[in-house]
């Protein structure tokens, strides 16, 4: 029980906005995405540094040989040998035969390559190909600041549903005293039936907006507990405030901003793929070995016709097993492609094309996250003013209804007032806490236009 207690209160403990993004992050299915995504690209550039290693292979087949050769003897002068032989001339394809060989063949060989230069295309394909894992990796922190700011905003949504509970129900005590002079003061004839009723009305529509706001409780448990994974039991003892986030723009520079540096890597990265495809026309070396096995089993070597005019004998043998081994090679090749049919020029047009896209892209970016930027400031601004009156409409109210509340207890206010200016009260408090939810949401937006959106500041 002592060893399981620490982790069963560490398990009912609410979780921090940290811990809250942390799982969100891990829980992204978009995120994921873009990362499994980026896997090929490492896998790419793991391709492009085994391309250098030796290859290797193995290969054997065996089967039925048969072929056939067709001989045409061209003049044959047969020196005379006396007294034993007089000599004899052979004219010109006198002796036409075939030969013919059959048997069992078996053939094994193994084979060793190694690239030693590749037209300098694989270098520019590395550096191609690491810039861009580099702007995968920035558009994935662009992903991960729009989880964070999804997860802090049902954050304070959650903040500022506790809050308008809080303020409802110190509306709802208020009510339930003020009710109590309304009951003495029926008795007393000082107010109608009428007058009293509209108490009990306004204490029914908060009761409606008590159960409106639980509503909403449940709906961000729900959502946050979908885009993080954590415990609803853990969620729903989440106890935030909702303050005022302060943050001054110290550089007006969008440049840091992830989408412009993710597009500068991507032109660095078409770049190089240009120069890689240019280099389709150099030459290509390899250098290469091989063992290989040649063996010939029950073979027959005939002729189809005599071997000399008149000689009355064809050529029916059947040697020994013949056996080649080893037969090796070793050597150095080079592929040079003096044409390819305009293929590589094409390819080099194609990422030249590319380039363009991805500097137009830019240029519009930059446009964007100007106006974005100057917009997110404006807004931050003008929030900031609005907290600043929110308080001052909320201290008036408070005063109006403090008023009210001592004419009322006298006889002098009706209940129509009374309701009047507890609803401003509420409706001022409400709007205060709506007005620091909307300077927080500003303030975000602020810091990822400069591209610096940190936790800790939240």
């Amino acid at each position: 029980m002592l060893l399981f207690f620490p982790v069963f209160i560490f398990a009912q403990q609410a979780p921090t906005l940290k811990e809250l993004i942390d799982n969100a992050l891990i829980n992204d299915g978009a995120l994921n995405q873009q990362i499994l995504e980026n896997k090929y690209t490492k896998l790419d550039d793991q391709k492009l540094k085994d391309v250098f290693l030796p290859k290797v292979e193995v290969s054997g087949k065996a089967g039925y040989l048969y072929a056939s050769a067709h001989l045409q003897s061209p003049e044959i002068n047969i020196p005379a040998l006396p007294p034993i032989f007089p000599g004899a001339t052979i004219p010109e394809g006198q002796l036409s035969n075939n030969l013919n060989i059959s048997g069992i063949s078996v053939m094994t060989k193994a084979e060793a390559s190694i690239l030693l230069y590749s037209g300098g295309k694989v270098k520019y394909l590395k550096e191609a190909n690491k810039e861009k894992n580099i702007s995968e990796n920035l558009l994935m922190q662009k992903s991960r600041d729009e989880i964070i700011t999804e997860i802090s905003k049902a954050y304070d949504q959650m903040a500022l549903v506790q809050e308008s509970r809080k303020v409802l129900d110190e509306a709802k005590k208020r009510l339930d005293i003020n009710k109590k002079t309304a009951d003495k003061a029926l008795g007393y004839g000082l107010i109608t039936p009428y007058d009293h009723k509209k108490i009990e009305l306004a204490q029914a529509n908060l009761d409606s907006k008590l159960v409106e706001y639980e509503g909403k409780k449940e709906l961000l448990i729900t959502q946050i507990y979908l885009l993080t994974g954590i415990e609803r039991e853990r969620i729903a003892q989440i106890q935030p405030q909702l303050q005022t986030i302060s943050y001054e723009v110290l550089d007006q520079n969008i440049e840091n901003r992830v989408e412009i540096q993710a597009l500068d890597h991507g032109i660095k990265a078409t770049d190089y793929k240009i120069k890689a495809e240019g280099r389709w026309w150099v030459p290509k070396v390899q250098a290469q070995t091989s063992v290989s096995y040649f063996g010939l089993f029950n073979n027959n070597i005939s002729t189809s016709k005599e071997l000399l005019p008149n000689s009355g004998k064809k050529l029916d043998l059947n040697p020994a097993n013949l056996n080649i081994l080893p037969l090796v090679q070793a050597g150095v090749g080079f592929k040079w492609d003096v044409f390819d049919g305009n293929e590589g020029k094409h390819l080099v047009e194609k990422a030249k094309i590319e380039k363009e896209i991805l500097e137009n892209k830019k240029r519009d970016a930059s446009k964007k996250l100007n106006l974005n930027l100057a917009n997110n400031q404006t807004i931050y601004t003008i929030a900031n003013a609005q907290i600043k009156l929110k308080e001052k409409s909320r201290e008036i109210a408070k005063q109006g209804l403090e008023q009210v509340e001592k004419e009322f207890r006298y006889g002098t206010k009706t209940s129509s007032a009374l309701i009047d200016a507890e609803n401003d009260l509420e409706n001022a408090e409400l709007d205060l806490q709506n007005s620091i939810f909307n300077q927080r949401r500003s303030a975000i937006e602020l810091m990822k236009s400069t591209q610096n959106l940190q936790i800790e500041k939240l």
